[in-house]
């Protein structure tokens, strides 16, 4: 082994600690931070290292090398622009955007290795059966992807996708994905068994995607990741690169780890979400409280400043509701309002509020809320009965008390004990339901105030309200 390769093999076993690093820092808010800037400094080696091996070989040609600058620079540039412009209520279907591009490059990778060894040679079973796994994954992945950032930004409809026929053209799609894979590995000099499983691939990752709902989608963004993961790493065994396969098993691992965390929040099976769909999505409404039931007690900023200034536990249950109004400002002002004037604030985090997995954490660390008032669902639930007020905001399925009855559309799945706070103050632009599709009786309970409004509006009003009476 050169020295030159020495030294890459070193600083490639570095790039695979900071990844380890990294990710083991990212279990939790306060570290997630640097733990994303280490494994960005472990990238950075890797590519740098893979340039100079590119360099020692000394066979590629200078429209490669602009080709590839070209590329570089593109890649990068639209990375750093999208990365800090866009909105947190968009930060899901960036997500998923990044996931279809990473299962697209592992796809890319595997096709052009193998079209550039196959020229009627045989190939091994160790090169082949990489390959067609990459392609296939790789391929899913970036269909599905798309789909779902589609489904995510609004694009493609968020209610589940079904038509006549559609198991048995899953089943079909599957048995030809099998023989591709099949015909590939015994005949690898065949460039069409393997034209036909990346067509078949992509078919499947839009049949996959299109009948899931939107209530199942943080667990549909985790599973694609997993996806993405380990086409990386398969594309790794193709190209004999160490620092891919690490990387890819890492990110394969991990999103397998979150996706069935995720599952178990909803209490739902990985292959039940896949095979069934789940959900109506947002069904929207208005922002007036339309088709109110009569039961249903509304109030007033008001009447909620003066629940707050005089109460001494506050649990704030943020929702999806909370980020489309881009109202995570307000609600840290009100919070720290609360917290100066010697009232404990606690935020009550749903494992799947929001679009994508933790979207919640994310938004709040984006306003720099402490992390220890980040309360985890175990641990919020053990908090609701010395809570004096609850205030839920843009929240639906994950307090509706439904969960705990048999026979609806989230029985069993774990949610927020809500309803069991002294008094509870909902936030909600209209009666609408959420992504389940089904009324939550958390609104019309007894102790249970409703106040119709946008959130970020609504909070504005409460904190002028409270302030009032703080001030007294």
């Amino acid at each position: 082994m050169s020295g030159l390769m020495t030294l890459v093999s070193l600083c490639y076993l570095i790039s695979a600690i900071c990844y380890v690093m990294g990710l083991h820092m990212m279990r939790t808010p306060k570290t997630a931070r640097n733990g994303n800037r280490l494994s960005f400094v472990g990238m950075i080696i890797a590519v740098v290292m893979t340039f100079l091996i590119v360099l020692e070989k000394n066979d590629t040609t200078m429209a490669a090398w602009w080709i590839l600058l070209v590329a570089l620079v593109l890649g990068v540039g639209y990375g750093v622009y999208r990365a800090r412009t866009v909105k947190m209520t968009d930060m899901p279907q960036l997500v998923s955007l990044f996931n279809a591009v990473g299962g697209g490059a592992a796809a890319a990778i595997g096709t052009f290795d193998y079209l550039s060894k196959a020229n009627g040679s045989s190939l091994s079973v160790a090169f082949s059966l990489p390959v067609i796994l990459d392609l296939i994954i790789g391929s899913i992945t970036f269909s599905g992807s798309l789909i779902a950032t589609g489904k995510l930004a609004g694009k493609v409809s968020g209610k589940p996708i079904t038509f006549p026929g559609a198991k048995l053209l899953n089943g079909i799609v599957v048995l030809i994905i099998i023989a591709a894979i099949v015909l590939t590995v015994g005949f690898p000099t065949s460039v069409w068994t393997l034209v036909t499983a990346i067509v078949a691939s992509l078919v499947f990752g839009i049949l996959m995607t299109i009948p899931i709902g939107g209530a199942d989608m943080p667990v549909v963004v985790s599973l694609l990741n997993a996806f993405t993961g380990l086409a990386v790493a398969m594309a790794g065994f193709v190209i004999n690169n160490q620092v891919l396969i690490i990387a890819g098993a890492l990110v394969g691992a991990a999103g397998t780890i979150l996706t069935l965390q995720m599952a178990a929040a909803m209490n739902r099976s990985v292959a039940n979400i896949i095979a069934g769909g789940f959900g109506t999505g947002d069904s929207g409404g208005t922002s007036a409280a339309d088709d109110v039931p009569v039961n249903v007690k509304e109030t007033s900023a008001d009447d909620i400043g003066v629940q707050l200034a005089y109460a001494q536990n506050v649990m704030i249950v943020p929702g999806y509701g909370l980020a489309a109004a881009q109202a995570q400002h307000e609600v840290a002002e009100l919070a720290k309002l609360l917290t100066d004037n010697g009232i404990h604030v606690n935020y009550a985090i749903h494992p799947v509020a929001g679009r994508m997995p933790g979207h919640m954490n994310v938004l709040l660390a984006e306003v720099n809320v402490p992390y220890d008032q980040m309360k985890q669902l175990e641990d919020a639930n053990s908090m609701f009965e010395n809570t004096d007020v609850s205030l839920v905001i843009g929240a639906n399925d994950v307090t509706n008390p439904e969960a705990r009855k048999p026979n609806t559309a989230i029985s069993g799945m774990p949610i927020l004990d809500v309803d069991k706070s002294k008094s509870v103050v909902v936030i909600k632009r209209s009666m609408s339901t959420g992504y389940a599709g089904i009324q939550n009786p958390l609104f019309s309970d007894d102790k249970t105030s409703m106040f119709f409004s946008d959130a970020k509006k609504g909070l504005q009003e409460i904190i002028a309200s409270t302030k009032e009476y703080l001030d007294q």
